[in-house]
C-alpha cells in the first residue's frame, strides 16, 4: 500500500435525491438542494499546492487496491511497479493528463475524480476496465474509450462537456453519470441496451427524447435542466425511479408504459394538478413539493399505491392548511413520512 495520508472529508447534510452515489464521496456534499455545486463548498484539493515527486511515494508491488488520494501528484509516472493492482486511486491530486499507465492491464478501476484533467486519452490497454471516474475535471469531450468493451460505470460528473457522443462501442454500460456539464441534447444512447442507470442532472436540456433504446433502464435522472413537457418515456418499461425536479414541467403525463415506477420525483416544477398516475401502483416515494397543488382531492391518485410510505407537499398551497399533515395521513394511511417528518403512532 502506498505510504500515504487521505485527508478526510467534512459531513454535511444534503439532498442525494438523483445523483449517483457511487462517484467520489465527496460529490454530493459539494452540491445545494437542486443539484448544482454550492460555490461555498470548496474541493478537496487546492489547485495552487505545488505537486511532489513521485520518487517520494513507496509502492507495494503486491498491492491490489492502490489509493493515492490528496498526494499532490502532478503527473501519472512510475507506478509500472503495480502489476497486481486492480483499483487505483489518483482522486484530489493536480494531474493535469492521463498517460503512462498502459502497463497495468490488470486494473478493473481506475478514479481520476477531482484533478485537473482536459482530455480522455491513453487509455486503449485498460482493456479490463470495468469503472472510471473522471468527474470534477476539465473534459471538453467524450472520447478515446473504444477499448474499454468492459466498462460498466463511467462517471464524468461537473466536467465541461457539451454532448453525448462516442459511446456507441461500450454495449455493457450500466451507469453513466453526465451531470453537472453543459450537454443541451439527449442522444447517441441508442447502443447502450445494458444501461440501467442515467444521469444527466444539471444540463442545458430542454426536451426528453431518444431514449427509446434504454429498455433495461431503471433509473433516469434529469433534475435542474430546461425541460417542460414529460415525454419520450414510453419505452422505458423497467423503470424504478424518475428525478425530474427543478424543471419547469406543467403537467403530469406521459408515464402510462412506466407502471413499475418506485419514486417519482416532480418537486419545484410548475405543476398545479396531481393527475394520470393512479396506475402507478408501486409507488414508494412521491416528490411533489415547491409546485402548485392547492386540491386535497388530488391524492386520490395516490391511492391505488398501497406501499406510498414518503410524499412530499410542502411549500404547495396545500400546506396552508392547519390540518395539512392529517389530511395527508387520513387520504393515504399507508404513509410513514410527510416531508422531512416521519409520523408518529
Amino acid at each position: 500500500m502506498a505510504s500515504v495520508s487521505v485527508a478526510e472529508p467534512q459531513e454535511m447534510e444534503v439532498d442525494r435525491r438523483g445523483d449517483s452515489e457511487e462517484s467520489g464521496d465527496d460529490e454530493s456534499r459539494r452540491r445545494s438542494i437542486n443539484g448544482d455545486v454550492d460555490p461555498n463548498q470548496p474541493t478537496a484539493t487546492s489547485k495552487e499546492e505545488s505537486p511532489v515527486d513521485m520518487d517520494t511515494i513507496t509502492l507495494d508491488p503486491e498491492e491490489e487496491d492502490v489509493d493515492l488520494v490528496h498526494c499532490r501528484i502532478g503527473r501519472i509516472e512510475g507506478l509500472e511497479v503495480l502489476q497486481k493492482a486492480k483499483t487505483l486511486s489518483l482522486r484530489q491530486n493536480l494531474i493535469k493528463k492521463i498517460e503512462n499507465l498502459n502497463s497495468l492491464r490488470s486494473l478493473r478501476e481506475l478514479d481520476l475524480y477531482d484533478n485537473q484533467i482536459r482530455k480522455l486519452e491513453n487509455l486503449d490497454n485498460l482493456t479490463e476496465l470495468e469503472q472510471l471516474d473522471v468527474s470534477f475535471n476539465i473534459l471538453r469531450k467524450v472520447e478515446n474509450l473504444e477499448s474499454m468493451t468492459q466498462l460498466k460505470k463511467l462517471f464524468l460528473l461537473h466536467n465541461k462537456i457539451t454532448s453525448i457522443a462516442n459511446l456507441d462501442h461500450l454495449s455493457g454500460l450500466e451507469m453513466l453519470e453526465l451531470g453537472s456539464n453543459r450537454i443541451r441534447v439527449i442522444d447517441n444512447l441508442d447502443a447502450l441496451s445494458s444501461l440501467t442507470s442515467l444521469f444527466l442532472g444539471t444540463n442545458k436540456i430542454t426536451k426528453l427524447q431518444n431514449l427509446d433504446g434504454l429498455h433495461n433502464l431503471t433509473v433516469l435522472s434529469i433534475q435542474s435542466n430546461r425541460i417542460t413537457k414529460i415525454e419520450g418515456m414510453q419505452n422505458l418499461v423497467n423503470l424504478k425511479e424518475l428525478y425530474l425536479s427543478h424543471n419547469g414541467i406543467e403537467v403530469i403525463e406521459g408515464l402510462e408504459n412506466n407502471k413499475k415506477l418506485t419514486t417519482l420525483d416532480i418537486a419545484a416544477n410548475r405543476v398545479k394538478k396531481i393527475e394520470n398516475i393512479s396506475h402507478l401502483t408501486e409507488m414508494q416515494e412521491f416528490w411533489m413539493n415547491d409546485n402548485q397543488i392547492e386540491n386535497w382531492a388530488d391524492l386520490d391518485e395516490l391511492k391505488n399505491a398501497k406501499t406510498l410510505e414518503t410524499v412530499y407537499l410542502e411549500r404547495n398551497p396545500l400546506q396552508k392548511d392547519p390540518q395539512y399533515r392529517r389530511k395527508i395521513m387520513l387520504a393515504l394511511p399507508s404513509v410513514r413520512q410527510i416531508d422531512a417528518t416521519f409520523i408518529r403512532f
